[in-house]
């Protein structure tokens, strides 16, 4: 019987290869036998996650006309991955990826580090902050007082608490988008809302349009749920959106769905303009296409000057085209898992009813404990801190990035949590690998993009700051060097591994 799980094809394959090409070598650099290139680069695939464990490789014949390389070179790599581990095969089942014994398999997302690896590791693999005390802990004091009433009933809210849906309708009012509580749901965290909105609007197969690169976590459960990914360049910088790439996709390609984040892009930091978000909600709404504004962010400004445009919904407001998530995650705290829809009723009621086969509901412990920020002055005084922090560390990791490493390219972006670096030439990937070596964990840009995408790029967040942020860049900069000087190949990876 086969092992393998899923399969990857030899022009897929060849594709995702071909995009971890490094700068030239220098003089006096040794480039690895091209059998040993290939190895590492496939090595670097699973590891990454790009390619999954237990996913059968192609026929060596069939790489290799993909590749333009001899077959003795495909099978030389096969048997150097047989022989460490990340490579298992049988006489007529063929060859499946794998991971050495002992090796925790490689998520394809990007997770939190583990807490007994934070005495050892730089953490810049997660875009989340520490708690902004003490307004968590009065938060959780004034949920458990209004507790005791939803104690003597079921529980389970599969809309939300009744109290939170009618509080976040009436920000959203306030903003100046009039809102019912009917067209909010609460969900367990924005992520638990795009999946809800992709498994109502976008089952297997419906084509998705999104940023490109976009977050790395949403671009997984996309393809978790079968859709087809259209991605859609960013324009130069921190300029937004490229409306007439924009419009050609819409157009030309009629997705189901597009997913944006208007506010503070993940990972560029972009601010799309208020122009380019109303003529994105007449395209969508021309093609038919459903349009997903994340605005997690938007609360997220880091410059007192900066400006923020009307919410995307705006430009919608009975909410028949434009579909808003929300969160207290990322303005507040990733622990606090509350996250919320902003839709036309109807929308809201076919995705309460799907609920009922997924979690039934978010708890209530936590809406109580949002609901008391949002009635208080406590949610404004939590963010405050949250962009203090946030500035004071976007300051410190953009000096400290500079001065180690002055070939790196950056624009530094207003507001959010994200800094996304071109690497002077270098393969993002191999950087990331290079990194968990010396102790500082730094996604690479391929988990931003499709197929491959965005090799040349790491994203580095604003979560350390001070000495943790010079630490930071110095390690960055030994692993560039690492890199550079070839010194990545046959280095025993540590027991760890974090995406």
């Amino acid at each position: 019987m086969a092992q393998w799980t899923s399969a990857v094809g030899a022009a897929q394959l060849a594709r995702l290869l071909n995009s971890q090409q490094d700068r030239p070598a220098g003089p006096g650099t040794r480039r690895p036998p091209a059998y040993r290139a290939l190895a590492d680069g496939i090595r670097l695939l699973v590891l990454e996650g790009r390619v999954p464990v237990a996913a059968r490789l192609p026929a060596e014949r069939e790489l290799a006309l993909a590749l333009s390389v001899s077959r003795t070179t495909v099978a030389a790599a096969y048997e150097a991955l047989r022989g460490e581990g990340y490579l298992e095969s049988r006489r007529g089942a063929g060859s499946w990826t794998a991971v050495p014994a002992g090796n925790p398999v490689p998520a394809r997302g990007l997770e939190p580090l583990p807490p007994e690896a934070l005495g050892s590791m730089i953490d810049l693999g997660c875009a989340a902050l520490p708690a902004p005390e003490p307004w968590l802990t009065r938060a959780v004091r004034g949920a458990l007082e209004e507790l005791p009433p939803y104690a003597h009933t079921h529980g389970d809210y599969p809309a939300g608490l009744p109290a939170l849906r009618a509080t976040i309708a009436d920000r959203y009012t306030a903003r100046g988008i009039p809102t019912m509580p009917e067209q909010i749901m609460v969900t367990t965290g924005a992520m638990g809302a795009i999946d809800a909105i992709c498994h109502l609007f976008g089952g297997r197969g419906e084509r998705i349009a999104v940023e490109s690169p976009s977050y790395a976590n949403i671009l997984q459960l996309m393809r978790e749920a079968g859709a087809r990914l259209i991605p859609v360049a960013m324009a130069e910088g921190l300029a937004g959106w490229d409306m007439d790439r924009w419009r050609h996709v819409l157009r030309e390609a009629a997705p189901r769905i597009a997913y944006v984040v208007a506010d503070f892009h993940n990972p560029t930091g972009a601010l799309a303009d208020e122009d380019q978000r109303r003529r994105l909600v007449d395209a969508a709404r021309s093609a038919g296409t459903v349009l997903v504004a994340d605005e997690t962010m938007s609360e997220l400004w880091l410059d007192p000057d900066v400006e923020m445009p009307r919410p995307v919904c705006s430009f919608d407001p009975a909410g028949s085209t434009v579909i808003t998530v929300g969160s207290a995650s990322k303005a507040f705290w990733a622990g606090l898992r509350i996250g919320w829809v902003r839709a036309a009723p109807d929308v809201i009621r076919s995705l309460v009813a799907a609920r009922a086969y997924a979690d039934l509901g978010t708890p209530v412990l936590e809406q109580l404990a949002v609901n008391w920020l949002f009635g208080t002055d406590g949610w404004e005084r939590a963010v405050e801190i949250r962009r203090a922090q946030a500035r004071e560390n976007r300051d410190a990791l953009v000096g400290a990035v500079r001065r180690e490493l002055p070939d790196w390219e950056f624009e530094v972006p207003r507001g959010g949590l994200t800094l996304w670096v071109r690497t002077g030439g270098l393969s993002g990937s191999r950087i990331a690998e290079a990194g968990e070596r010396v102790g500082v964990r730094a996604p690479s840009g391929p988990r931003f993009g499709v197929d491959g995408a965005f090799e040349g790029y790491v994203r580095l967040p604003f979560t350390v700051g001070g000495a943790v942020a010079e630490e930071a860049a110095v390690r960055l900069a030994a692993a560039a060097r690492m890199v550079e000087n070839g010194g990545t190949s046959g280095v025993e990876m540590p027991r760890i591994f974090v995406a």
